[in-house]
């Protein structure tokens, strides 16, 4: 199978280079990172948690990801400063585009009842957030070794200005938008 970076270059950029009418090459919009963020509120109670959720997201990525700290204390919560409340991994390069292909590829069709990802989801600026229910969506996740079902939020980073751009640049990619 080619790779997608190849099939952006060979494809993807030329099309939406004709569609956009840009003047110069850098400026058609390409992905830049993708940031999965895994926040584990019940990390308070029980430090295992944060290992258990770096494991997840080690596997499913291929990179080790970083501890959240809170920044600050909150009474309302039971949390203080310094806590570990998160795990997070940036994605970038060759890894990026590998992830973005097992997500739309393996993982989304997997979802139960999935009808296609909200074309809506987009921030203004030309990045699309995704969260997940669950991360056994994954095939790299063993169903008997998980302690508990988490949920996942999955940033797509453009360099595109518009949302209309990013969301061309991510329906060429494979992106299965709702109707």
């Amino acid at each position: 199978m080619a790779r997608l970076k190849d099939i952006y270059i060979q494809k993807i950029a030329p099309e939406l280079m004709s569609k956009f009418s840009y003047k110069n090459v850098m400026q058609i919009p390409k992905l830049e990172k993708i940031v999965i963020n895994v926040g584990a509120g019940e990390a308070r109670d029980n430090s295992k948690v944060i290992d258990s959720i770096m494991n997840d997201i080690a596997a499913i990525t291929g990179q080790k990801p970083v501890v959240c700290t809170a920044r600050k204390s909150v009474a309302n919560f039971k949390i203080r400063e310094g806590m570990k409340i998160g795990v997070k991994v940036t994605l970038r390069g060759e890894k990026m585009y590998e992830f973005l292909d097992r997500l739309l590829n393996i993982a989304l069709p997997r979802v139960r009842d999935f009808r296609g990802i909200n074309p809506n989801s987009f921030d203004g600026r030309g990045n699309y957030n995704l969260g997940i229910k669950e991360q056994l969506i994954f095939p790299e996740i063993d169903y008997d070794k998980i302690d508990k079902v988490r949920g996942m939020d999955i940033c797509l980073v453009t360099s595109a200005k518009t949302d209309e751009e990013a969301k061309e640049l991510l329906a060429e990619f494979g992106a299965p938008f709702a109707k």
